[in-house]
């Protein structure tokens, strides 16, 4: 079986305080997007991985793996699967390439050992392996908060493109949730959410997208790494009509209206100086795709 897992963005991202678990409270909008990984699934007596595309751990440290290893054990399932990954989105890059991975491998699983599970009950696995993996499961346009994995649907944004930037800047995710430049919305949540979260929610269900776009922790990546600045500015110029980084970063979007304005923007960036890889992407409906 082949499965395709889409990479995601932050259309919006607070961070709100730290939890006594370590993480972070946030409240985030995600958004699904065409950038995508391929994973192959073949029934095997054990669990293996191999992975093309990027110089990556197959072993039992890698979220593929952990997935399939932790459905095995949770369900019983004597057996295993020969899993192939082919890797396009950037590692360590802000959109959840391995989260998604990792979704793509609970749903495939599930469906070559026929465990007739629901999206609802793979959801304790996908929490148990990352923050993110429970949205990856479901894809699309939703909001979320807490840790982000409780969340509600939103209106699928339909037309929406996207300029995705892929500067080779490492950015560790853990300094800058602690970083001194990083600063909380003190705000207090009603029923679960804050009136600045509602406002951006709003936003978007009103079309007004450049209203709804935020990400808190660009103050301390950008302060780090000025180049960012000038992507994002960029991005701007060139006609997006809104931009950001995503997640922890580094990566950059800029929102644009049709396939074609996006490619004109991807081709002036270079006329900006900006030489690192570029990728144009629509908002997907789904986080997990199965194609074969």
């Amino acid at each position: 079986m082949q499965y395709r897992s889409y990479a995601k963005i932050n259309l919006f991202l607070d961070v709100l305080k730290k939890r006594r678990d370590g993480y972070h409270n946030i409240e985030t909008i995600f958004q699904s997007v065409g950038l995508a990984d391929d994973l192959w699934f073949m029934d095997d007596a054990h669990i293996s991985l191999t992975c093309a595309g990027h110089d990556l751990d197959t072993g039992a440290s890698n979220l593929v793996y952990r997935a399939a290893a932790l459905l095995k054990e949770r369900t019983g399932y004597s057996r295993g699967a020969r899993i192939h990954l082919e890797k396009r989105i950037p590692v360590s890059a802000g959109l959840a390439g391995g989260s998604g991975n990792a979704a793509a491998t609970l749903i495939a699983l599930n469906k070559l050992w026929d465990l007739r599970l629901s999206v609802s009950e793979l959801t304790p696995c996908a929490r148990d392996l990352g923050a993110d993996v429970p949205y990856c499961l479901r894809g699309g346009t939703r909001a979320a908060w807490l840790r982000g994995d409780c969340m509600t649907p939103l209106p699928e944004m339909k037309g929406l493109w996207f300029v995705l930037i892929h500067p080779s800047i490492a950015v560790s995710a853990g300094q800058v949730y602690n970083h001194p430049r990083l600063e909380y919305n003190r705000e207090k949540p009603f029923a679960g959410r804050t009136s600045a979260f509602r406002k951006r929610i709003r936003a978007l269900a009103a079309d007004d997208v450049a209203a709804a776009v935020f990400n808190r922790m660009e103050a301390p990546v950008f302060a780090a790494n000025s180049v960012l600045v000038g992507y994002k500015q960029a991005l701007l110029e060139l006609g997006c009509e809104a931009a950001a980084m995503s997640g922890s970063g580094p990566t950059l979007f800029g929102v644009c209206r049709s396939q074609q304005q996006a490619l004109r923007v991807a081709e002036g960036l270079k006329q900006k100086n900006v030489i690192c890889p570029c990728s144009v992407a629509a908002a997907t409906p789904v986080g997990v795709e199965r194609l074969a």
